[in-house]
């Protein structure tokens, strides 16, 4: 579904990731943990095709980075969701409309719209306060929203970068099992964070980045042997 060729990103004349190959399956649940500057958000940035690779490959279904034109790039996000730990939501919308924005960016019919938007803030337990403002929710409101906002278009895949960076303990874990409960679902999951409790508690492959390298990778299994 993903596949990184031993690529490298230089940003500012430094290397921030450094002939790094991974494969991401369908359906997978993937950790990448690592301290801050370890070239996470990067790996992430590359897979929705934010900045592109210096040396190597990024193919994302059938899409490759060497040979993408800008035009396309919208039409691999729609098939890529992406949640922030800052929600990224819009201030003066609801949570209908912050959700529904998504869709209006690709013309998608009133009608269908709307179908599909109830459906997701259902998905998520939002339905009932979905004509709130984001000032009027909870961190952890905030965001179920964004993760809403990036399943309404029915990705493939949703990369969630530090998702719950911002939140407490208690939160943080009704986050992750939202995001347990959507892999499930079919969606694949690759989740940046340095919250090891988080990933003892809810084992997935984990890749371990450091120095803009991957250093190694564990499995659920073996987390949970370990823990």
């Amino acid at each position: 579904m993903i596949e990184i060729y031993n690529i490298s990103v230089t940003l500012s004349k430094r290397r921030i990731l450094d002939q790094i190959s991974l494969s991401i399956n369908k359906g997978e649940f993937i950790y990448l943990i690592g301290k801050t500057g370890a070239g996470k958000t990067t790996l992430l940035r590359l897979i929705y095709m934010d900045i592109l690779p210096d040396k190597g490959n990024v193919i994302v279904d059938q899409f490759s980075s060497s040979k993408i034109k800008r035009r396309q790039i919208p039409y691999l996000r729609r098939k890529v969701g992406v949640v922030f730990q800052d929600f990224k939501l819009l201030e003066d919308r609801n949570v209908f409309e912050n959700v529904a924005f998504a869709l209006r960016v690709i013309g998608a019919p009133r009608r269908e719209l709307k179908i599909r938007v109830l459906s997701v803030l259902t998905r998520v337990g939002l339905h009932h306060k979905r004509y709130r403002k984001p000032h009027q929710l909870s961190g952890g409101e905030q965001q179920r929203v964004a993760i809403a906002r990036a399943l309404v278009n029915e990705p493939f895949v949703l990369l969630a970068d530090e998702p719950t960076g911002n939140l407490d303990p208690e939160v943080a874990r009704n986050i992750l099992g939202l995001l347990e409960t959507i892999n499930r679902s079919g969606t694949a999951v690759v989740m940046a964070t340095h919250n090891y409790d988080l990933i003892r508690q809810y084992p997935h492959r984990t890749v371990v980045m450091e120095n803009g390298q991957i250093a190694k990778e564990f499995s659920a299994e073996q987390i949970r042997s370990n823990s």
